[in-house]
């Protein structure tokens, strides 16, 4: 039976390069009072006998921890996983989190928390003690928590707040929704609509307001009413049918649809279809949040792409590059979401041939 190869340690390479464990640990941690020779001659050992630095080798220098906790939506993000409905947007964030993560010898950590938990504060302070992160990723509804935001900020952790204008500490980062659902408006408008309903998602997240906003404005902006066309779901499948049915049954029903993500865009199709309503012949939709199933519907939906992976990313960057300095974000930092035309939206029929 073949020995199986034993693991390169501190060790082995604090004994090859003749120095103590501290100071491979320093030369690891990339501490800038290493002398250049010193610097050289443990990389050197490193190289030669393919030493991975491990967190708790990281850990020995005593100042960081090398990892980063994002917070994500318990509830939401177990009941997607359990409906086997897919979860792209935490997939995102984790793309761009794990990746920028790596590229700076840190690792990603997730935790789901309840936001509306009474142990909220206990989940997160033994999370906390767990791990010692050197910093912190909330997404919403966290982000606009100000029990969290306020406990984080008291335990000196710096962290990026995802999706949330609230004021407070913190690096706020966020991808316009407001303008997001403005263009998506418009262009339902640049096509002839003027009944074009909207389904927000809940109070609870403050992009749900924001998209409501954006939508308002540029149907404002046209001179289109709009006070019987807002409806309001929770995100999930159930509840943009409600919505969905809310918005058909007016004496003069919207001929187009915009859903704050994609589930309830998805239950819009399904409502059309049983209806006998074409997409995009008789109703126009549009979705939010770009999952792959959107792009794969028949037909393929017109929708919102949001950059998580791109944010994410900035998240990172910022907590890594700012690390001790607890910074916050007076001006949010922005990265725009954009528009993806597929074959859901066309003019209104009464607009066709003209």
């Amino acid at each position: 039976m073949a020995r199986r190869r034993q693991a390169v340690t501190i060790k082995h390479v604090a004994a090859d390069a003749g120095v103590s464990l501290q100071t491979v640990s320093r030369v690891v941690n990339k501490d800038t009072g290493v002398r250049p020779e010193m610097m050289s001659r443990v990389q050197a050992s490193i190289d030669k006998l393919g030493y991975v630095p491990s967190i708790a080798a990281q850990r020995m220098g005593g100042s960081r921890s090398y990892l980063i906790l994002a917070l994500n939506d318990r509830e939401r993000t177990i009941a997607d996983w359990r409906a086997r409905q897919g979860t792209d947007w935490f997939d995102q964030m984790m793309l761009g989190g794990m990746l920028t993560c790596a590229e700076h010898g840190y690792r990603l950590i997730v935790e789901l928390v309840d936001t509306h938990s009474d142990h909220i504060e206990r989940e997160l302070l033994a999370a906390i003690a767990a791990l010692q992160p050197d910093g912190v990723i909330l997404t919403p509804p966290h982000s606009g928590n100000p029990l969290i935001i306020n406990l984080l900020a008291a335990h000196g952790i710096s962290f990026a707040r995802i999706g949330s204008l609230t004021e407070g500490p913190g690096i706020r980062l966020i991808m316009d929704d407001a303008r997001a659902a403005r263009i998506a408006t418009e262009h339902l408008l640049e096509l002839g609509h003027t009944r074009i309903g909207f389904i927000a998602g809940p109070a609870e997240y403050e992009l749900s307001g924001w998209r409501v906003d954006g939508w308002r404005s540029a149907m404002e902006a046209a001179g289109v009413a709009n006070a019987d066309l807002l409806a309001v779901g929770d995100f999930s499948y159930a509840s943009g049918r409600a919505a969905a049915e809310q918005l058909l049954a007016l004496p003069t029903p919207p001929t187009a649809i915009i859903a704050s993500n994609d589930q309830m865009t998805l239950a819009t199709l399904e409502l059309a279809r049983t209806r006998n309503l074409a997409v995009p012949a008789d109703l126009s939709l549009i979705s939010f949040d770009d999952t792959p199933i959107i792009r794969l519907a028949h037909p393929p939906l017109t929708a919102i792409v949001q950059p998580i992976a791109e944010v994410t990313t900035q998240a990172v960057n910022r907590i890594i590059a700012d690390l001790g300095a607890h910074p916050t974000s007076p001006t949010p930092i922005t990265v725009p979401a954009l528009l993806s035309l597929r074959s859901s939206t066309a003019r209104p029929r009464e607009f066709r041939g003209r």
